[in-house]
C-alpha cells in the first residue's frame, strides 16, 4: 500500500450538488517496476495487457468514480487492480487430447460446410446466366 500515489480529485459521477463540494474521485497510481512481489514476468504481461493505462513513468493507473464516496471508490480502485493482476496471473489450463480432437473435427466440418455451400451457391449463379452456345 506505500508503493501507491493515491490522489482524490471532483468527481462527474453520482452524488447530486455534492459532486461540486468534495473530491470523491480516486486515482490510484501503482508503479510496476517496484513492485518486488510481482515476478518479472507478470509485471511484463500486466504492462502488455494494459499498455493504455501504464503512464510514460511506469505508473498504473485506476481510477474509480462509481459512488459517492471517497472510501468507496478506494475501495473500489484497489479492487480493479487486484483484479488486473489476477487477470494477468490467470494461466488456462492445458487442452486434453479429447478436447483437441473435437476442436479439430468441428473445425474440418466447418471447413466441408462453407465449401459445400459454395457449390451450392455457385450452381445457383450458374443457372440464372444464359445457355452458351459454342
Amino acid at each position: 500500500m506505500e508503493k501507491m500515489q493515491v490522489s482524490y480529485s471532483r468527481s462527474s459521477g453520482p452524488g447530486g450538488q455534492n459532486v461540486n463540494k468534495v473530491n470523491t474521485k480516486v486515482d490510484l497510481r501503482f508503479n510496476l517496476a517496484s513492485a518486488d512481489w510481482l515476478s518479472q514476468e507478470l509485471k511484463e504481461k500486466v504492462a502488455e495487457m494494459y499498455k493504455n493505462s501504464i503512464t510514460v513513468e511506469g505508473f498504473l493507473v485506476v481510477r474509480s468514480d462509481k459512488t459517492r464516496s471517497q472510501q468507496l471508490n478506494l475501495a473500489d480502485a484497489m479492487d480493479k487492480l487486484r483484479h488486473m493482476i489476477h487477470t494477468a496471473a490467470y494461466v488456462p489450463p492445458p487442452s486434453s487430447k479429447e478436447s483437441f480432437e473435437r476442436s479439430r473435427r468441428r473445425h474440418e466440418a466447418s471447413v466441408r460446410e462453407r465449401l459445400r455451400q459454395k457449390r451450392v451457391r455457385s450452381q445457383v449463379k450458374q443457372g440464372r446466366q444464359e445457355p452458351q452456345c459454342d
